[in-house]
C-alpha cells in the first residue's frame, strides 16, 4: 500500500504516527485472527540501518507497523508535519500487550535472549502478568539454523497456540528473521530487542527525563560502551546531518536513497 497520511517517511524508511492504544488495538486483533503479521519498533539506528541497505529498508517498510521507538523520530515526524506524533516504545508496548494479552486470553511467546534472561523473564512475568498464559518460549542458538530446526520451531510456535510472539533478537536480525517468518507463523510478531533484558532486570531502562530528552542513546552508552560506542558514533551524527538534507529538500537525499512506500 502507499504511504498513508499519518507515516511519513525518514531517510527512505515509512515510520507510523501511531499510539499506543491504536497499537495495541491493531495487534489484538490480529492476533485474534492468528494473522500472520509483523511490527517493527524504529530508532534511530533501525532507520541508519535501512539508510544503508536497500533490502534491510524494504523489509521494515513491507512490515504492518513501523512504531517510533525513538525521540528523534517523534521529532522527525512533528518536523514532517504529524504534530500529534508521539512515541510509542518496544518495550513499553510489550508490557501493554501482556497486560491485555492476559485480560484477552491471548497466549504469547518469546523467541530470543540468552537461556538465563530468558528464564528470568518468564519467571517476573509470572509474577507481574498472572493472568498471561506463555505458551512457547525459545532461546534460540547463536548460530543460524538448519532448515529442519527452522521448521520444527515454526511448528513448535503454532502448534502452541500463542497468537503475539515477542522477539528479542536485535536489530537488524530481529526484522529479517520476522521477515523470513511472515506467512509461515500464525501470530503477530513483535521485534522488541531490548525489551527482553528491561523485563527480565537484566538491564536497567533510561530515567524518564533522559528518556523525554532523546538521552536514552547516552543512558544505554554508559553501561555499555565496549558495544554501543562505536554504533551510536556512527549512526546518529549521520541521521542528524542526512535527516537535516532532507528537511532542506537538497538533491543528495534523493539522489542516494529513494523511499520505498509499503506495499
Amino acid at each position: 500500500m502507499t504511504t498513508d497520511p499519518c507515516s511519513r517517511s525518514i531517510l527512505g524508511m515509512s515510520i507510523d504516527a501511531t499510539s499506543y492504544t491504536d497499537a495495541m488495538c491493531g495487534v489484538l486483533q490480529w492476533a485474534k485472527n492468528r494473522e500472520s503479521r509483523y511490527v517493527c519498533a524504529a530508532n534511530v539506528h533501525m532507520v541508519m540501518e535501512g539508510y544503508d541497505s536497500e533490502d534491510f529498508r524494504q523489509i521494515v517498510n513491507q512490515s504492518d507497523l513501523v512504531t517510533p521507538d525513538g525521540m528523534p523520530l517523534v521529532w522527525g515526524l512533528k518536523a514532517l508535519g504529524i504534530r500529534s506524533a508521539s512515541r510509542v516504545k518496544g518495550p513499553e508496548l510489550t508490557k501493554l500487550l501482556l497486560q491485555a494479552a492476559g485480560e484477552e486470553g491471548i497466549p504469547v511467546g518469546f523467541y530470543g535472549a540468552g537461556p538465563e534472561v530468558l528464564t528470568q523473564l518468564l519467571e517476573r512475568i509470572a509474577v507481574e502478568y498472572k493472568g498471561v498464559t506463555v505458551a512457547y518460549a525459545c532461546s534460540p542458538p547463536f548460530r543460524p539454523l538448519s532448515n529442519e530446526e527452522d521448521n520444527r520451531i515454526v511448528e513448535e510456535i503454532n502448534s502452541s497456540g500463542c497468537g503475539i510472539l515477542f522477539v528479542g533478537l536485535g536489530c537488524p536480525k530481529q526484522e529479517q528473521w520476522m521477515a523470513d517468518h511472515a506467512g509461515r507463523i500464525n501470530a503477530v510478531m513483535l521485534g522488541v530487542g531490548a525489551a527482553f533484558d528491561f523485563l527480565a532486570g537484566t538491564k536497567a531502562e533510561a530515567p524518564h527525563l533522559m528518556q523525554a530528552a532523546g538521552l536514552e542513546w547516552l543512558f544505554r552508552l554508559a553501561q555499555e560502551p565496549g558495544r554501543l560506542w562505536s554504533r551510536y558514533f556512527r549512526t546518529n551524527p549521520r541521521f542528524v546531518y542526512l535527516f537535516a538534507l532532507q528537511l532542506l529538500g537538497l538533491p543528495k537525499l534523493s539522489r542516494e536513497r529513494a523511499c520505498h512506500d509499503k506495499e
